[in-house]
């Protein structure tokens, strides 16, 4: 079935819970491209996503606290039928499914056991987990106190990366970067010291050889009876920042193995829902290392799947209130590519400077049939209003310098004689 043909019935909505991000943005566009009527929840009005022209109704809570959940519980009964939800952020995804009970009255709820979220959302038990099934892992450590993080120092082959066991609140107020990359056991010491008061634990893994092509990623969607209906395989072209980063540019690829040991980690936890794993290729040996699994929403590479032409958030939506499923959920590999241009444009200047990317290089890395992050022609104002904010920070940096360069009313500034 395609965004075009007839429904039978007035479709329900879907609730995209945290408009105001990247992947809310894109989930939002490709589900209200099948006709459905899309209902935003976002907490930053400011934010550019929150311009978009697809949502049928935008309204505001705090997406980061259990608060959206009174939101929900208000807007529930005005459907006439359940609605989907889709939340776009990991703190979402907990607290929905901690509290699935509470709205199971108005609402679809596309996620396994609230056990298997809560494991697969902890960086610690994953890697128990992971070891303990025979997958590959990078060399990791647990830092519960100063004496953990001194013996990994003095344990660990440096390049490594830093993050917290379980994404929280505090970390994303105080850092911008999910990792953190660490070049010895000095620094080491260092970060862990300024961020130990943000995480109630954190992890540091050894960090695996390899360019921002070598990090492939799996997209899959799972039935209720743990049945892998969709699966598609990208790779991450550039990222920013740079090398622990976000993916700006990826492109559709094969990788079997890739595929077997995704479907292999979420079928061996009884998994429901959307997965996502990323996975590294070690440029010394080939050998394929599990980074990490987002669980229970889109991501934002989720679109590329989408412009590869395999429904993967639709096929969500049907499974979820029992329409037929679509027909053309097998990947094609047709070479697809996806973008967030400004942020590709800033990890592409990044390169040439260090005389690692041509402009000749760039242009061909983009070129080809592709999706775009933020860019829509039908929807164009969260594009723009990304733009101008960007360029308003930036010039309010540019003044901040500018002022700091200018020595204050009555500083003696000594001649310089020829």
């Amino acid at each position: 079935m395609t965004p075009t043909e007839e429904r039978p019935r007035k479709l329900p909505p879907a609730v995209v819970v945290g408009l105001d991000n990247m992947t809310g943005l894109q989930t939002a566009r490709i589900l209200a491209g099948y006709q459905i009527p899309v209902i935003g929840i976002a907490a930053d009005p400011d934010h550019f996503a929150c311009r978009t022209n697809v949502c049928q109704a935008l309204l505001y809570a705090d997406t980061a606290s259990p608060a959206f959940l009174d939101t929900l519980e208000q807007l529930g009964p005005h459907f006439t039928e359940k609605a989907v939800l889709f939340p776009c952020t990991d703190l979402a995804v907990l607290n929905i499914s901690a509290h699935r009970n509470r709205l199971a009255p108005w609402y679809h709820i596309v996620l396994p056991e609230h056990n298997v979220v809560e494991m697969l959302m902890d960086k610690t038990r994953i890697a128990i987990y992971a070891q303990e099934a025979g997958f590959a892992i990078p060399a990791t450590r647990l830092l519960g106190d100063r004496a953990d993080a001194v013996r990994a120092a003095a344990e660990l082959t440096f390049p490594c990366i830093l993050k917290p066991a379980v994404k929280a609140p505090d970390w994303h107020e105080h850092t911008g970067d999910k990792v953190h990359r660490v070049e010895d056991g000095r620094a080491l010491l260092a970060l862990y010291d300024r961020f130990r008061r943000w995480a109630d634990l954190l992890m540091v893994q050894e960090w695996i050889p390899g360019p921002d092509a070598n990090l492939y990623s799996c997209n899959c969607y799972f039935s209720r009876d743990s049945e892998p209906l969709v699966a598609f395989i990208a790779r991450k072209l550039r990222q920013w920042p740079p090398e622990a980063g976000t993916s700006c540019l990826g492109e559709e690829v094969r990788n079997d193995e890739v595929l077997h040991e995704s479907l292999r980690l979420f079928a061996g936890v009884g998994y429901r829902g959307l997965g996502y794993v990323e996975m590294k290729r070690d440029e010394r040996t080939g050998r394929h290392y599990l980074i990490e699994p987002n669980i229970g929403r889109p991501t934002g590479r989720s679109a590329i799947c989408e412009a590869g032409g395999v429904p993967l958030l639709y096929t969500m939506y049907c499974d979820a209130i029992g329409l037929p499923l679509p027909e053309n959920r097998e990947q094609r590999y047709t070479g697809v590519k996806w973008i967030y241009l400004r942020r590709d444009l800033q990890s592409a200047f990044y390169y040439w400077r260090r005389g690692e990317l041509s402009l000749r290089d760039w242009w061909n890395s983009i070129r080809g049939p592709k999706a775009y992050a933020i860019y829509a022609p039908h929807d164009w104002r969260p594009f723009w209003a990304d733009i101008s904010t960007t360029l308003r920070k930036g010039a309010r940096s540019l003044r901040r310098k500018a002022r700091r360069r200018v020595p204050p009313p009555g500083t003696v500034v000594p001649s310089v004689k020829p």
